[in-house]
């Protein structure tokens, strides 16, 4: 992998991790599209990348990072079983799914789920609970198991979690930003199982290209969460929804 290549998917993972338009999906086309083989230097890379969004997150939400939110973190954690679980017990049957054709069908269906959720399901604007910190346990829970379907892949971790928020009643904006903030425990579980299993492959990459990716992962990632907020202050999930339907259908029309 080359500094531009670096430069190339640090963006995209940046900009992709926290909208509802699967990051992971994203990087799979990319890298296909650069020629860019999944060696053990591409694992390391993508741990560092992740590593960038993590701390995007911290960053943004250093109030929340301290002892008088632990109400709020109890409900993220709990939030974070599921995935964990289901993850941990699953992993090489999720590894087997990983696929362009069935990224190319889960970004459709996501989609389709977006726009069927704000059509029919969204409560009026004064119903919807706009206050990340008041969110419930029952709710919390809720959305942890709507979370579960970002382990297929092309779903979008934020794409589920997004949905299942808006399910409960949590408004946009509040059901991004707690999708940020789950972001943290569930990322930070997967980076450190990749750097365990990974770490050896540190060796034979390029720091330079490592760092750069790193540097352009947390920048773009820093200020998309920002400008997705201010997005929702104004618009819907519906353009995401066409997006991914768009998306989709390209990826299967050049996959055959």
């Amino acid at each position: 992998m080359d500094i531009v290549q670096s430069i190339i998917l640090g963006i995209i993972e940046g900009f992709t991790e926290f909208l509802p338009i699967s990051s992971t999906g994203h990087l799979i086309v990319a890298s296909k599209f650069l020629g860019i083989d999944q060696t053990s230097v591409t694992k390391a890379y993508e741990v560092i990348i992740q590593f960038a969004a993590i701390l995007a997150v911290v960053f943004n939400y250093k109030e929340k990072f301290t002892l008088q939110k632990i109400d709020l973190w109890i409900k993220v954690f709990a939030a974070f079983i599921p995935i964990g679980v289901v993850g941990f017990l699953f992993s090489h049957q999720i590894k087997a799914l990983f696929s362009i054709n069935i990224v190319a069908t889960m970004f459709i269906v996501g989609g389709i789920v977006f726009l069927i959720v704000e059509k029919f399901f969204i409560p009026k604007e004064e119903e919807m609970l706009d206050d990340v910190e008041q969110i419930s346990m029952k709710q919390s829970l809720v959305i942890g198991f709507a979370q579960i379907f970002a382990l297929i892949p092309g779903t979008s971790r934020a794409g589920s979690t997004i949905i299942g928020a808006l399910l409960v009643g949590l408004s946009r904006k509040a059901s991004a930003e707690f999708s940020f903030l789950l972001a943290f425990p569930v990322m930070s579980a997967v980076t450190a199982f990749d750097l365990l299993k990974h770490y050896k492959e540190f060796n034979d990459a390029n720091l330079l290209t490592l760092g750069i990716g790193f540097v352009v992962a947390f920048v773009v990632a820093y200020l998309t969460i920002k400008l997705f907020l201010k997005f929702l202050e104004r618009f819907t999930f519906v353009s995401f929804g066409i997006y991914r339907i768009l998306f989709g259908l390209l990826l299967l029309t050049f996959s055959h």
